[in-house]
C-alpha cells in the first residue's frame, strides 16, 4: 500500500479538483463529451469511495454511485460555481449513502467515518494511477504501433479516423494494429494465469 503525505493527497484532491470543475463547466455550456467524461471520472471516483463503506454490501455500490449521478445530474443547476466542486458531489454522494443506511442498515456496522470528503477523491485517484501503471506495463509488451493505436482509441477514446491522422496510418491499418495488439495482450495474459 502506497502511503501519501497530507501534502500529497491535497495536492491530488486539487488537480482532481481542477479537472472535474473544467469538465462540468465545459459540460454546462453544451460540450456533451466533456459532461460524459465529467460523469465516467465522478463515478470511479463514488465508486472507490462507496466500496470503503458498503463492504458488506457490494451489490449496493453500483446501485448507490447510480443514484448519486443521477441527484448530481438533476441538481446540476444549484451548483454555486465559487464554491469547489468536489465537496458539493461529496456531499450529495454523502446523502445518498446515508438515505441507504437509513432504509437498509445499521450505522454501527460501518467500517469508516462518513466525513473526510478528501478521501473520496484521493482514494480513487490512487487507484486510478495503480490501473494506469498496471495498463502501462501490459502495453509495454506491444510494438509501438499497436500500443499507440490501442492508447489513442481504447484508452483516450478516439475514433479510427482521428487515430489514423495521428499515426499517418490508414483507418484499416489502426483497426488491424487494434485487432492484432489485444490479440497478443489476451494471448501474453492468459498464459499468464
Amino acid at each position: 500500500m502506497q502511503r501519501i503525505d497530507k501534502a500529497g493527497i491535497r495536492s491530488d484532491v486539487d488537480q482532481t479538483e481542477l479537472r472535474l470543475r473544467t469538465l462540468f463547466i465545459q459540460g454546462a455550456t453544451g460540450d456533451e463529451a466533456a459532461y460524459r467524461q465529467f460523469l465516467q471520472t465522478t463515478a470511479a471516483h463514488l465508486r472507490a469511495f462507496l466500496r470503503r463503506r458498503l463492504g458488506s454490501w457490494p451489490d449496493e455500490v453500483e446501485d448507490l454511485v447510480q443514484e448519486s449521478l443521477l441527484a448530481i445530474h438533476n441538481q446540476r443547476h444549484t451548483y454555486d460555481t465559487d464554491a469547489p466542486l468536489t465537496a458539493w458531489v461529496y456531499a450529495i454522494a454523502k446523502y445518498k449513502l446515508i438515505d441507504w443506511l437509513r432504509r437498509h442498515a445499521r450505522r454501527e456496522t460501518l467500517n469508516d467515518p462518513l466525513d473526510d470528503e478528501n478521501e473520496i477523491f484521493s482514494t480513487a485517484d490512487s487507484d486510478a494511477r495503480e490501473a494506469q501503471r498496471d495498463l502501462r506495463k501490459v502495453l509495454d509488451l506491444l510494438p509501438e504501433q499497436q500500443r499507440a493505436a490501442i492508447i489513442h482509441t481504447k484508452v483516450d477514446g478516439w475514433s479510427v479516423r482521428e487515430t489514423a491522422a495521428a499515426l499517418n496510418m490508414s483507418e484499416s491499418s489502426v483497426k488491424v494494429a487494434v485487432h492484432r495488439g489485444l490479440k497478443v495482450l489476451t494471448a501474453k495474459l492468459q498464459n499468464e494465469s
